[in-house]
């Protein structure tokens, strides 16, 4: 490879991690290591990789929440799930988290190695989606990076990171349910619990910005007993 290709490999086992670092390593690859979930998306948000390789049963943060909390921040980046858990369900919860692949351990180095260099390819090649990067309700339009909501009549009103991620996340699973669980574990990545109320706050915040009739809401929705829901047809 002309320039290396960078992967984040997160595993809490220090001989399956040097054993997959150094095989990577011998592929070509440059290699940003972790041992928790918390460690790993501090280094996510340091820098740039061309592959995420996560074991599911971490310390601090589980290997699934981390990929949820990638996947609000870069819709891009394929995802490989390295784990023991080996059920249907478990490879089904790993896919509806963002996963691009599901390997169960033990496995055999090569089709690692294979499975590693086709997702890096098909990253390269941009045949992923395109990451969330603004998104238009009303007369309003989100600008994520920036942290900013644009009016039509061109003023700006800007928002925190915390509005930024919870819209972001109602948005990508618009017409479903979100729980509240998720919402905590996505947004407020564990440091902090917000109460039920400040999530409140952050949906009533929402409708002043969107709604037309606040009232009788459009687009942002409180399910009692479940969470928060984000509707549109677009």
């Amino acid at each position: 490879m002309a320039a290396k290709q960078r992967i984040l490999l997160v595993e809490d086992e220090d001989h399956l991690l040097e054993a997959i670092k150094l095989n990577l390593e011998l592929e070509g690859y440059k290699v940003s290591t972790a041992t928790d979930g918390k460690k790993a998306l501090k280094i996510f948000k340091e820098e740039r990789f061309n592959l995420i390789i996560l074991d599911v049963m971490l310390p601090e943060i589980d290997g699934f929440q981390v990929a949820e909390t990638i996947r609000l921040e870069n819709s891009e980046v394929p995802i490989m799930f390295l784990t023991a858990k080996n059920t249907s369900e478990d490879r089904v919860t790993g896919l509806k988290k963002g996963a691009d692949d599901y390997l169960v351990k033990p496995f055999n180095l090569e089709e690692l190695i294979l499975r590693v260099n086709n997702l890096v390819k098909r990253g390269l090649s941009g045949d992923e989606k395109k990451e969330l990067n603004t998104y238009k309700i009303g007369d309003k339009t989100i600008y994520f990076n920036s942290f900013e909501l644009r009016n039509d009549d061109g003023s700006i009103t800007p928002l925190t990171k915390k509005e930024t991620m919870l819209l972001k996340l109602l948005i990508e699973r618009r017409n479903d349910a979100v729980s509240r669980e998720q919402i905590l574990e996505t947004v407020w990545n564990y440091d902090v619990y917000p109460s039920t109320r400040t999530i409140d706050n952050f949906i009533l915040t929402f409708r002043k910005y969107f709604e037309p009739d606040q009232k009788n809401p459009k687009y942002f929705h409180s399910i009692r007993g479940v969470g928060y829901k984000f509707t549109d047809s677009q």
